[in-house]
């Protein structure tokens, strides 16, 4: 699984079946971590402190909610995938609460420089955008050079996320394994 994240591929398991397939699109989403955008509204909703934002508290319980749609591609099995690989150090998460209840967050893999955002979860309004606004700052503070958000959303597109090609892509994962840091 961590060499198959470390070439940019990415599982997603049938919603039907739970048949795990891994990806690697010739074209790449990422937010440059070093000309992102945080729009100005989540600027002000961050100032009110409505949120509270830890890292790795609740890690599992962030995946196993990114899970719980109506439609989802983490399946049983990629959860427990991903807590074997959790427990050696690369799946990390950040939590938004709310009144100390978990009430958004996301998860990916973090692999020297490179962050491969995987999935995030809101249950109430702004959540997920409090969690990526906080992630962002995390890694562009530890020097990171690749957030990869896979594909384009509305959501990551309010935060700069642009589409590369995969030589592109290739040059920031070489620049994201030269920087010696961690999450």
């Amino acid at each position: 699984m961590l060499r198959y994240y470390s070439i940019g591929a990415f599982p997603m398991a049938d919603e039907k079946g739970g048949k795990i397939d891994w990806y690697y699109p010739r074209i790449r989403a990422i937010i440059p971590l070093d000309s992102y955008n945080i729009p100005r509204s989540l600027k002000q909703i961050i100032a009110k402190k409505i949120f509270s934002v830890r890292f790795d508290s609740v890690t599992m319980e962030v995946i196993r909610n990114c899970a719980k749609r109506k439609k989802t591609w983490i399946s049983e099995e990629l959860i427990e995938a991903y807590s074997r690989i959790y427990e050696r150090g690369f799946v990390h998460s950040v939590e938004t609460l709310k009144d100390e209840k978990l009430v958004g967050g996301l998860y990916g893999i973090s692999i020297q420089g490179a962050f491969f955002g995987e999935s995030m979860f809101s249950r109430i309004e702004n959540a997920s955008k409090v969690a990526l606004y906080y992630l962002i700052k995390h890694l562009s503070e530890r020097k990171f050079k690749l957030l990869d958000v896979q594909f384009i959303t509305p959501h990551l597109k309010m935060f700069g996320a642009t589409e590369i090609t995969l030589d592109e892509y290739n040059q920031l994962l070489d620049k994201a394994y030269s920087v010696q840091t961690d999450f």
